[in-house]
């Protein structure tokens, strides 16, 4: 009988060592904030080392720009390179952990925009970090609502809700000083005016007036914006989440972070690249110069979302680069799984189609051509048909 052949296991080698040793400090100050000392990795799980050995490795990945020093006896830091190391070696291993998206996966319903606004909250919420989506062009949709809250004398804030739970605001001013009591009024005209269910009681000349032009400049306004779309709709949330972290105090970090969000063209240059990948990506540090013009501590994790396997749009968020990166891949891939599945399952449900950002191109079909919400007609007044 032939002996087995004894296999012999290979000792790692020194750069597979030090690789390792390198994980392990970014890991252990990700979790505590703490510069790592070469007793206190050894301590972490690094006792097959000693402290003699890990101190060596600490200064080849300090030479190498992985590691620095607040100061020359405290311990180590790592690097925005060491991080992008981090990132890369967990990219497509991640944690698994227990869909935290369960709920979102389970919606049902038409309110497509509101949904996906939510879905940007609760995104923020469990990853406690600053979210930012863009979502497609939804089409038939309608005004279902006008309100219009007073802000000064001579100026009022008016806020059209669609069936699909776009909110959009506009400024329109008064020609003259009116009371909340005929604010209130012209408010019931527009609903008149939409529903055609009684025309409201107690309402002036001046206030029908009034009411009737704010209807056809409401509408105007609305029809463009619907039917012009050049960009992706943005949607952003958890700006003051980033305040519990330590590595934002400053408040000069925090706002150069936050700059990001002020530049809605480079949210969609960093959403629009992942969407065209089809792939979580992320940026860390220095990464994110392109797009912003201040040096920043934050880093940025995107990841697209897709109707029918087809990328529809992208989600991203921002935090600090003391990330916990394997938690936040896992996270948002949970996300973007739960999102498509309940878009998915809705639009073809309800029959809703979309469209992609174009160039000089208007969205007016004939048969929508008013705005039709089937029986619910949005026509622009016209007194002369009176």
């Amino acid at each position: 009988m032939k002996h087995a052949k004894q296999l012999l296991v290979k000792k790692p080698g020194k750069h597979d060592r030090e690789k390792k040793v390198l994980l392990g400090l970014v890991d252990f100050y990700i979790k505590t904030g703490k510069p790592v000392g070469s007793n206190t990795l050894k301590d972490a799980g690094f006792g097959d080392l000693s402290s003699a050995t890990i101190r060596n490795y600490f200064a080849h990945l300090e030479e190498d720009g992985y590691l620095m020093q607040s100061h020359s006896s405290g311990g180590r830091i790592p690097t925005n390179l060491a991080y992008r190391h981090y990132a890369n070696e967990y990219l497509n291993l991640g944690e698994s952990l227990t869909d935290p998206f369960d709920k979102l996966r389970k919606f049902e319903g038409q309110e497509i925009a509101a949904f996906l606004q939510e879905s940007a909250e609760e995104l923020s919420k469990i990853t406690n970090c600053a979210t930012f989506l863009s979502a497609p062009r939804f089409d038939h949709d309608y005004i279902v609502d006008l309100k219009l809250v007073a802000l000064d004398a001579y100026r009022c804030l008016c806020i059209l809700i669609t069936d699909f739970g776009v909110i959009q605001t506009e400024i329109m001013h008064l020609p003259a000083k009116l009371s909340t009591f005929a604010i209130k009024r012209i408010e019931n005209y527009f609903h008149w005016r939409m529903s055609q269910c009684g025309p409201p009681e107690h309402l002036e000349p001046e206030e029908e007036t009034i009411g009737q032009s704010f209807y056809n400049e409401l509408m105007v306004r609305y029809i463009v914006g619907y039917s012009t779309f050049t960009d992706e709709d943005i949607y952003r949330t958890g700006f003051s989440r980033l305040l519990a972290y330590p590595d934002l105090q400053d408040m000069t970090l925090l706002t150069n972070g936050l700059s990001l969000f002020e530049n809605a063209q480079s949210m969609r240059l960093l959403l629009r690249e992942t969407k065209a990948l089809n792939q979580l990506k992320f940026w860390i540090g220095d990464d994110l110069s392109a797009y912003m013009t201040n040096n920043t501590r934050c880093s940025v994790i995107t990841v697209p979302y897709c109707v029918n396997h087809q990328p529809v749009g992208a989600v991203g968020i921002l935090g600090p680069t003391r990330l916990p990166y394997r938690s936040m891949f896992s996270t948002l891939r949970h996300f973007s799984e739960s999102i498509s599945e309940a878009l998915t399952r809705n639009i073809y449900k309800f029959k809703i189609s979309f469209r992609e950002p174009q160039q000089g191109t208007l969205y007016l079909q004939k048969e929508e051509h008013k705005l039709i919400g089937q029986s619910r007609l949005m026509l622009i007044e016209d007194k002369r048909k009176e």
